[in-house]
């Protein structure tokens, strides 16, 4: 397995398979197609096959059947294997999908609205612990063998299932049969376009399940959003076991909490006492945390589950607030991230706050998204969804070009830097959808290089987001900030409906 074959036959020493292995189905296609156009093909030749053939045992005739293995990208995902098994004897066949990737560092739940014939032919991969829902019939498919399908195929596939008994299920228990005929002519309707809309969703402690997004999609129709597996979570997926990483010595606890010097910063607008009110000892009072401080305090890694250090430091964005810088690594793993919270009391109103970009100046502001917030870009037909990035401390410039690498990466394997899409990538996605994603992806670049101007908007339920205003305190005419009244879905999803803040003492 060191050595594979280039496009001519030839071997190639050293070569990175994992690169090579999963590839578009279309970029595997051409190629199995120049190979054979350029060098022909002869009775001493092997043909270059497209998909891996196995013989296997049939677990229900015993006989031999094959095993077919594909390994193929996803575009807009990650690697996968395809399998499908036959057996000649006995008539047997199955298929299922495996994920080629790594468990994520967070689960990943995913929702869409399915609104009209199209999203039905979007595309789902769910992976053998993922969880799909039909929300509007309260109906649950628990994790089981792992799909390569759509909207449709999921919806038909519970329906083929709920059919199956039917006829026994009507006779032995005709109140349930009655229940599930409903069921199932409501699957029916769904697939026909007269139950417009509903909603679908995926939850997957791993993160490597998905439900596919398109450019344009209005707010609310597509949301994504990550979390921190439970202790269960982690044990299903094999993880969190007591074995350290080799090299590593695994620690039954966290290195003992530091307390770091840094900048010590000026001109900060109601900043709390600065590093000369710390008392002589150098420690800050247990009750008081100091501004422009590292902390640093035990915590689990959410990757594996083993011990590890969370640093912390609070800062104050002039003109703004205060917020709290957190950053986690794990020697164990390799697992880092990064977070940024906000402090003070929760508004009585959210904020949405636009910012007309219309030079490279205006690239370089600071912008402060929270975790809570979705951010809005129309002419960039580009709209991100509360939790999606979590929460960010960057430059408007810096925001974009995460999003960009994001999504290059998931599609055609490129790194952020690479303007030229190679031939063939994402030839497995119908061209329409194609030349919808390479419109995307130039509009952004031109705005990330500052040769188109756009209207960039923050709309945040709890108010705690920034973008740098290069006039203040004066109002900057670039930027406009316009307080809302939540709504009941934003307050439900907040928790602020539940939260109890008179009497609670009692």
């Amino acid at each position: 397995m060191a050595d594979q074959l280039n496009g001519h036959g030839e071997r190639l020493q050293g070569a990175a398979l994992a690169k090579d292995l999963f590839e578009d189905m279309g970029s595997r296609v051409n190629g199995m197609g120049s190979t054979t156009a350029q060098s022909g093909t002869t009775d001493e030749e092997p043909e270059q096959k497209v998909v891996e053939e196995i013989e296997s045992l049939c677990m229900n005739c015993q006989e031999n059947g094959i095993t077919r293995l594909l390994l193929t990208r996803i575009p807009f995902f990650r690697e996968i294997i395809i399998m499908s098994f036959s057996c000649t004897h006995c008539g047997l066949r199955n298929n299922e999908i495996q994920s080629a990737g790594e468990i994520q560092p967070k689960g990943a739940r995913y929702a869409l609205r399915v609104e009209r014939l199209a999203d039905l032919q979007r595309q789902v991969v769910k992976s053998d612990g993922c969880v799909f829902r039909l929300e509007d019939l309260d109906l649950e498919i628990p994790a089981g063998k792992g799909q390569y399908t759509n909207i449709e195929g999921v919806i038909s596939g519970v329906k083929t299932d709920l059919q199956s008994n039917q006829a026994a299920r009507m006779e032995q228990m005709p109140e349930v049969g009655e229940k599930i005929a409903g069921i199932i002519q409501t699957l029916t309707d769904m697939m026909e376009g007269k139950k417009y809309p509903f909603m679908v969703s995926a939850d997957d402690p791993s993160g490597n399940s998905w439900i596919e997004w398109t450019p344009g999609d209005a707010a609310g129709k597509w949301a994504k959003s990550e979390y921190n597996r439970t202790a269960t979570q982690n044990g299903m997926l094999g993880l969190g076991d007591d074995v350290p990483a080799p090299g590593h010595e695994h620690h039954t606890t966290a290195p003992d909490t530091e307390l770091r010097p840094e900048y010590h910063s000026e001109g900060m607008v109601g900043a709390l006492p600065t590093n000369d009110s710390v008392p002589a000892s150098g420690e800050p009072e247990e009750s008081e945390i100091v501004e422009d401080q590292v902390y640093s305090f035990p915590a689990s890694c959410p990757g594996c589950t083993r011990p590890c250090a969370t640093n912390m430091k609070m800062v104050n964005i002039p003109y703004f607030k205060q917020v709290v810088l957190m950053s986690t690594v794990c020697e164990s793993c390799g697992y880092r991230s990064n977070e940024v919270k906000t402090g003070g009391e929760v508004p009585d109103k959210g904020r949405k706050i636009t910012l007309q970009v219309r030079t490279k100046e205006d690239l370089s502001r600071d912008i402060l998204k929270s975790e809570s917030a979705a951010l809005v870009c129309p002419e960039l037909q580009l709209r991100v969804e509360p939790g999606t990035m979590g929460g960010r401390f960057t430059t408007v410039e810096g925001i974009l070009s995460q999003v960009r690498k994001d999504l290059r990466a998931q599609a055609f394997g490129l790194e952020d830097g690479d303007a030229v899409v190679p031939e063939g990538a994402g030839d497995s996605m119908p061209q329409e959808s194609k030349r919808s994603w390479e419109d995307f992806f130039g509009s952004l670049g031109d705005a990330i290089e500052g040769r188109k101007t756009f209207a960039l908007t923050l709309e945040d339920p709890l108010a705690s987001s920034y973008v740098q205003s290069l006039t203040a305190p004066e109002p900057d005419p670039q930027i406009t900030v316009e307080d809302y009244e939540r709504t009941e879905e934003e307050l439900e999803d907040l928790g602020l409906n539940d939260m109890k803040t008179e009497g609670y003492e009692a």
